[in-house]
């Protein structure tokens, strides 16, 4: 049959992540690629007695729910966001499929085709896609090691009368890098003036190295409430991170009213997300110190980011230059100009190892001699394996580049 298929699927693409994760399953490939956590963490014993408590009590856990979600678990993520420093009430929030739903669903009901988008460079992957799929404007805002430029933004702004800012502050996904307060201060005044709209991803931000969380900068969501009504911030967050991916329950917060044109949106997707899953976590939350697993899912994988650091920095390759995060889930990798990552992934894969290549993290003028790293999934002992395959990879991509004839 030949599918007359819309314009908005047209303009749906493919991750490079989820592609590069088909590719090297059930081979014998140390996968660096995916933004997993760390099996081995898994909190499986607390999840499987959540599970029983919930089946054991009430069959209406196997029932349909409300759109908004379980509101005992809204109540007590409401609770966590207050104590970090996000006053915020279950009213003002809805629970979603992971918060990559909460990303579709505010696109769907904000965006039309065309409108201005503004982004960070480099920037999660996700992200583009969706932005993509409704046929989104993006323009990059230039950024420095603080941040997105408050210059630059204002001036994009000023131009473009964009409808959403787009930005992971906290530990970005690629780059791992954090904003400084005074950065995050002088977005979120510069978008309240304007009026744009900024939605703020923190999937990775309760993983933190250090252990003075005061050392971390406020959530732009943070700096937002602190005005007052006219909330101009929506921050999503999920357990995915910090509990296990496979429950898929993320939450997404704003105004009050913006939260109930989501709903009406994700009524019309999935009507809620699962029922079960959300009285499982509630279970959870009341009966296991989730705070401590966090402390202690925190400091390992600061260990394991540290020891890839060493494991690359060792190989003293030419040109090249790591960002080592405070905290989240990624190493970003920059080599020497001239070496192009999507064209040394198959390379690196015929190895036994895989990455992704820099250059999907950008809506435009990609810089293709970067690669981000995961470094929660691989067990320890396999890290220098997979540096050393990396480093033949780079062998032998360099010698595969014709030579130049003087």
């Amino acid at each position: 049959m030949d599918i007359k298929y819309s314009a908005a699927a047209n303009h749906l693409g493919s991750s490079a992540v989820r592609e590069i994760l088909k590719v090297t399953q059930g081979n014998d490939i140390i996968s660096l690629a995916g933004g997993l956590p760390g099996e081995d963490l898994f909190p499986l014993e607390a999840v499987r007695d959540a599970y029983n408590r919930v089946l054991s009590s009430d069959t209406s856990a196997l029932q349909y729910g409300l759109t908004e979600g379980f509101t005992p678990l809204r109540d007590k993520i409401a609770e966590r966001l207050t104590r970090q420093g996000i006053p915020v009430t279950a009213s003002e929030m809805i629970l979603t499929t992971g918060s990559q739903q909460a990303i579709d669903l505010l696109c769907k009901i904000l965006l039309d085709p065309g409108d201005a988008v503004l982004v960070e460079a480099p920037t999660y992957l996700a992200a583009l896609q969706v932005l993509g799929s409704y046929r989104a404007d993006i323009h990059t805002i230039n950024n420095d090691e603080q941040g997105i430029l408050p210059d630059h933004l204002e001036d994009q702004i000023q131009k473009l009368r964009p409808k959403l800012l787009y930005a992971v502050p906290t530990f970005n996904n690629p780059s791992g890098a954090t904003w400084s307060k005074e950065r995050r201060e002088k977005v979120v005044e510069i978008c309240r003036r304007y009026n744009v709209l900024i939605l703020e991803d923190n999937p990775y931000g309760e993983i933190i190295f250090e252990e003075n969380k005061d050392l971390y900068p406020p959530s732009l969501a943070s700096i937002d409430r602190s005005y007052g009504g006219d909330y101009c911030v929506a921050y999503t967050g999920t357990f995915s991170k910090i509990v296990a991916p496979a429950l898929r329950t993320g939450w997404i917060i704003g105004d009050s009213n913006l939260i109930k044109t989501i709903a009406k949106a994700k009524q019309a997707a999935d009507l809620h997300s699962s029922t079960i899953d959300q009285r499982a976590l509630d279970e959870l939350l009341l009966h296991f110190d989730i705070e401590q697993h966090i402390r202690v899912i925190s400091r390992e994988y600061y260990s394991r980011m540290k020891l890839l650091s060493a494991e690359i920095r060792s190989q003293n390759w030419e040109g090249a230059h790591l960002l080592e995060p405070r905290g989240g889930m990624f190493l970003w990798l920059t080599l020497s100009q001239e070496i192009n990552t999507k064209e040394l992934l198959p390379l690196a894969v015929e190895n036994g190892v895989a990455f992704v290549p820099g250059e999907v993290f950008y809506s435009s003028q990609p810089l293709k001699n970067k690669m981000r790293l995961n470094f929660t999934h691989t067990p320890p002992e396999l890290v220098p394996v997979a540096v050393q395959r990396l480093e033949k990879a780079l062998v032998q991509w360099r010698e595969s580049q014709p030579s130049v004839q003087s």
